[in-house]
């Protein structure tokens, strides 16, 4: 049974202590039980997440630095797990923030408790995910943040020197809770001043006035590397006041981004009536695209290449194979490179080209560019290890194979009835006797056949024809 009054409060034997204080001793427990930090958060295990705990032990502000997609703003989120269920606080109307029961900041709360009875000040529950707020950087105003001259007080008879004068801004409103600034570098320079004191001094000045109270806040900030070293963008002396800085990366190997990109698929697509089975090829290649992109001297590489883009490539191809299936009542639908071209729904918008480097390709070009390099890349692994090259030879007895993604699956065993035996290592990528799976393997042979330059390509309205080069 939670108190309601301070007198239930001042008997439960509650103790105040600092927002800071509150994460370390529950993150502390949380390092005992070894659960996890930041769980669904793949791949930080033994870089960004050892960092992050060292902060917190500090009792550090933070700086997450890094490109789009490396899940900043999830880990920013959840660190307000570390805080306690909830927290007591002065249910006392018009205050601007959840003052302390037992430690008041501002002149109104302090003169309701000094001339209350215990009994008689009420105390409601500030909650967990309630106590955490967020801006982004880009037209975020003094105001805002950190408070200002309210006109109507004013004309209501306040001085303007008088505390109740003020109209608080975010941060001073998340009093005993944290605040989370995004693209810390797009912050107006005059509020990037106004943050100085509370980052060192934890006090709030607004304006010139003499008007100032201590708050309890961990503040956390996000930023691109490419404008936070940027000169000028980041006064240095807020640099200076930042405790920690935590650098995110992309996904170390290719494993790893198809496994972060499936959970978070698994945890946005809709119930699935028609079952999809994937071959692991196409998984491949679907990442390799995200890593060829990130490579690419096409592509801004400033800009980055996020982890958003192969989740919505994904669900594209997952679509297209779906809307066949569903055509054709075919189960499972299994994704082909022929849904591929269906990405330029999903990708385009998500690359920034780099204009010296482009030249005069537009972003579809460059998109069917990477889409070929990562069926090569993942292609020669393949043929490494089954031996696929022999199956080019095939082309040069004339023979042609049309594929499509609206093609159905028995057609490609017709298409394949008179080639001699040697495609049947075609099928050795992916083993399966499901004429879905074994079209989905054909496609992959062709199109890798292709990238390498031994077969040529005609494609035409969803169809593409694929036969020896003159």
């Amino acid at each position: 049974m939670r108190a309601t009054n301070l007198k239930e409060l001042k008997e439960s034997g509650w103790e105040s202590r600092s927002v800071k204080a509150e994460i370390q001793s529950n993150f502390v427990k949380l390092l005992e039980s070894g659960e996890l930090l930041f769980p669904g958060v793949l791949g930080y295990d033994n870089t960004v997440i050892p960092e992050i705990s060292l902060a917190l032990l500090s009792g550090h502000d933070m700086l997450f630095l890094g490109e789009k997609g490396q899940a900043k703003s999830r880990m920013m989120r959840r660190l307000s797990d570390l805080l306690d269920e909830a927290i007591p606080y002065l249910d006392i109307p018009d205050l601007p923030i959840h003052e302390d029961p037992l430690n008041p900041i501002t002149r109104k709360a302090q003169e309701f408790v000094n001339s209350h009875d215990d009994e008689d000040i009420p105390i409601a529950w500030w909650y967990r995910h309630d106590r955490y707020a967020e801006r982004l950087a880009p037209g975020t105003k003094f105001a805002d943040i950190i408070g200002e001259i309210d006109p109507a007080k004013l004309l209501s008879g306040t001085s303007m020197s008088a505390e109740d004068a003020l109209h608080f801004g975010l941060i001073p409103r998340m009093h005993r809770g944290i605040f989370a600034m995004n693209e810390l570098p797009e912050l107006d320079e005059l509020v990037q001043v106004g943050l100085f004191n509370i980052l060192e001094e934890r006090d709030v000045q607004v304006r010139g006035y003499p008007i100032r109270f201590d708050i309890d806040v961990l503040i956390l900030f996000s930023a691109n590397p490419s404008t936070y070293n940027r000169s000028g963008k980041v006064i240095p002396q807020l640099k200076d006041r930042i405790g920690s800085l935590i650098k995110t990366h992309y996904p170390i190997d290719r494993d790893l981004g198809i496994e972060i990109t499936q959970q978070e698929a698994e945890s946005s697509l809709l119930d699935e009536q028609l079952q999809v089975v994937t071959p692991r090829f196409m998984l491949e290649i679907l990442e390799q695209i995200t890593i060829e992109a990130r490579k690419s001297k096409y592509v801004d590489q400033q800009s980055g290449v996020s982890v958003r883009f192969s989740l919505a490539n994904y669900k594209t191809m997952i679509a297209s194979a779906r809307r066949r299936g569903i055509l054709h009542k075919e189960s499972p639908a299994v994704p082909r490179i022929s849904d591929l071209g269906h990405l330029t729904s999903s990708a385009l918008g998500k690359l920034e080209l780099d204009l010296m480097g482009s030249h005069q390709m537009t972003e579809t070009q460059v998109l069917e560019h990477i889409i070929s390099n990562a069926i090569k890349t993942v292609f020669e692994e393949y043929v490494e290890q089954h031996g696929l090259s022999e199956i080019a030879e095939i082309f040069g007895r004339g023979v042609r194979i049309e594929v499509g993604d609206l093609l159905r699956s028995s057609d490609y065993a017709e298409r394949l009835s008179n080639v001699p035996d040697v495609w049947n290592k075609a099928f050795e990528v992916n083993a399966a006797e499901d004429v879905a799976v074994r079209a989905s393997c054909v496609e992959f042979i062709l199109a890798g056949l292709h990238a390498t330059d031994r077969i040529s390509r005609h494609q035409q309205y969803g169809t593409i024809d694929y036969q020896i080069p003159e």
